[in-house]
């Protein structure tokens, strides 16, 4: 039930007035919210933040839970080889399961040899460990490595992109499918750049260890592809603090780039599809990492458990309660727009006693020039008991009073 809509049965005699019951907002100052704290907090930008080239983009500081930037972010496309991502993801979890350990060994079949596009040249008579697939997967960007990882789990690819595109429904990737494991050319492989996101994000958060996997910038293999050893990744040297992810490309997607940087307290994700040359790619995530940390800052807001606003108590013990946020609270403004900002604590007052410390009793209401609105729960600081015998009879008094002063104005 809505917080400004929830109605109580009570005597009549002490029933709290229709005309007090009402949606309360109390505005407080942005400077009074500026405390020492740090957490999260919801917020879209309007896509036009960035003049992005590429086809399709999205942009995320994870720091602050903070989408900055979206365009054609839940259209499917071809993913190309950042499909491997979801392959890597599997792997991953195997290994997370024990149901594979880094020593692992796989057979490579015929199959897995023959195929084109970056390999590892991997042969029959090879058997990879899970460690060297990790590395082929995500320096070299294998196919092979692929198509050995997923007969090595499932048997079969076929069998393996069916579990991909049934997992990545689990993990919330709802505009993805799937239909082999490396990214080749297939009308069945198709994937948005917000499901890269997440799957970005669930890589870098689940699986902190083997996601450094993603920085390693050369991997000779047996020394089998001296051309082919070097990550692809054009941020990785730039100092710039990036650490990951994968690149992809073909005819049908284009250039396209899963990224992730940190610099300072902040680490953004990115993903861009689309342009139309290896040089065109790397100066798009280029200039997305360098407007994403620059053009934000991070600002404490709000305390856990300190006192923002205070609401009004019908029958209690206490005639007010103090409202505090659950969690420290930060936000990400713009670096050049944040004056304008605006809080309110909006609640249904007053509230009727008994309350209990960390009740749910309105939302603080945060609204940011060219931001979206953010609301955070409001909880109550302490319990307030109901008020005992001589309270009830000052408020049935007080009610007598209005009544009558009602009348005679009448």
């Amino acid at each position: 039930m809505s917080l400004l809509s929830r109605s109580f049965t009570r005597p009549q005699f002490f029933a709290r007035p229709q005309s007090f019951a009402r949606r309360c907002v109390a505005r407080l100052s942005f400077a009074r919210l500026l405390v020492l704290t740090l957490a999260s907090l919801v917020v879209a930008l309007p896509a036009h933040a960035f003049e992005t080239h590429a086809r399709a983009a999205w942009v995320y500081d994870m720091t602050t839970d903070t989408v900055l930037l979206e365009k054609n972010a839940d259209v499917a496309l071809p993913p190309a080889s950042m499909s491997k991502l979801m392959t890597v993801n599997m792997l991953f979890e195997a290994l997370k399961d024990g149901r594979v350990s880094m020593e692992t060994q796989f057979p490579v079949s015929s199959r897995a040899k023959a195929m084109g596009g970056s390999t590892m040249f991997l042969n029959e008579r090879d058997r990879p460990t899970v460690a060297d697939l990790i590395k082929g997967i995500i320096v070299l960007s294998g196919n092979d490595a692929c198509v050995v990882v997923a007969e090595g789990l499932a048997g079969t690819e076929h069998a393996f992109a069916a579990q991909m595109s049934e997992r990545a429904r689990a993990i919330g990737m709802t505009n993805s499918s799937f239909a082999n494991a490396s990214g080749w050319p297939d009308p069945g492989q198709r994937m948005s750049m917000h499901d890269l996101g997440v799957l970005s994000v669930r890589l870098i958060r689940e699986f902190p260890d083997l996601y450094r996997n993603f920085a390693i910038t050369e991997f000779p293999y047996d020394d089998r592809a001296p051309d082919n050893r070097h990550n692809r990744n054009p941020l990785l040297k730039l100092g710039i603090g990036a650490d990951g992810l994968k690149t992809g490309h073909t005819e049908e997607a284009g250039y396209g780039l899963v990224g992730s940087a940190v610099q300072g307290n902040r680490r953004i994700v990115f993903v861009i599809s689309g342009l139309e040359s290896e040089v065109a790619r790397a100066q798009e995530a280029e200039a997305l990492v360098n407007w994403a940390f620059r053009q934000f800052v991070l600002k404490q807001v709000a305390s856990k458990g300190t006192k923002l606003a205070e609401a009004p108590v019908w029958l209690g013990d206490a005639n007010t309660v103090g409202l505090v946020t659950a969690e420290d609270l930060s936000l990400l403004l713009p670096a050049l727009g944040a004056d304008g900002v605006r809080a309110e604590a909006v609640f249904s007052g007053p509230i009727e006693a008994p309350i209990t410390e960390g009740q749910e009793l309105g939302e603080l209401v945060i609204n940011v020039p060219d931001m979206a609105e953010r609301r955070v729960p409001l909880l109550a600081q302490t319990a307030v008991e109901k008020g005992g015998f001589t309270v009830r009879i000052k408020t049935a008094l007080g009610q007598v009073a209005a009544r009558a002063l009602a009348s005679l104005g009448s």
